[in-house]
């Protein structure tokens, strides 16, 4: 009976967790906010105002509220206060629930909307990782040249490869290595995790791609589009086209 009891309890917390996560991500503006911060950047309230389409007030009550939710952290520097997801578990779980159903794409409406779509889903940061049709090439290429296998599990080729081609090595610490994330705009998988991250911050490092000053949008460079070719037989051209 006691075990029967406490499973109770604990089965209540989650639903309650749940409700609570569920009910700060359901609001428009909130989830307009959440979006915007998965480009792994830090945010002022005003500048998340302005993407929202609400006053800086209004900004700070949502992000106060998702802040208390745990999921965002705030980093203060002076008098500016800045606001980033909470971590990369957060990140994870919204791009899952973004990608469940077959809801329609929205319809864009003007010539910017439709040119910020298109970037987007050729190649885009997922919070720390790579996204859109550029990290699905990445990914089903590692898989082509045995850095993960098809379970996406890292091989011992792989860790050579991390050493040789990248010149680094993975972080210590309690996060996956890999990890397998839905891509909402191209319906496979593109990896996350320690390596995705790893491989992520490489490219930006080297120059090999550059991200956009307002959107999560990335493109590659001249020597990206030749580093690819050589490190992973990616021919971008046809793979972002």
């Amino acid at each position: 009976m006691v075990t029967t009891l406490s499973g109770a309890h604990t089965e209540n917390m989650s639903a309650e967790n749940l409700s609570a996560v569920a009910g700060a991500v359901a609001d428009p503006t909130r989830a307009r906010m959440l979006v915007a911060l998965m480009d792994g950047r830090a945010w002022t309230a005003r500048e998340l105002a302005h993407g929202a389409g609400v006053t800086p007030s209004t900004a700070t009550s949502h992000l106060n509220l998702l802040v208390d939710r745990g999921l965002l952290r705030e980093r203060r520097q002076g008098r500016h206060r800045y606001v980033e997801l909470a971590g990369p578990a957060v990140a994870h779980a919204l791009e899952a629930v973004v990608s469940l159903g077959e809801q329609p794409l929205p319809k864009v409406h003007s010539l910017r909307e439709a040119t910020i779509d298109s970037a987007l889903r050729r190649g885009r940061t997922c919070y720390d990782h790579l996204a859109g049709s550029l990290g699905v090439t990445i990914t089903q290429s590692l898989i082509g040249n045995g850095v993960i296998d098809d379970s996406f599990a890292l091989t011992a080729q792989g860790r050579a490869w991390i050493e040789d081609t990248l010149a680094t090595s993975l972080p210590a610490g309690p996060r996956p290595v890999t990890r397998e994330c839905l891509d909402w705009t191209e319906r496979r998988v593109h990896l996350g995790g320690a390596l995705g991250a790893l491989i992520c911050s490489t490219l930006h490092e080297r120059g090999w791609v550059r991200g956009a000053a307002s959107s999560r949008a990335v493109t590659v460079t001249p020597s990206g589009t030749e580093a690819l070719q050589r490190v992973l037989s990616i021919d971008v051209a046809s793979a972002t086209g």
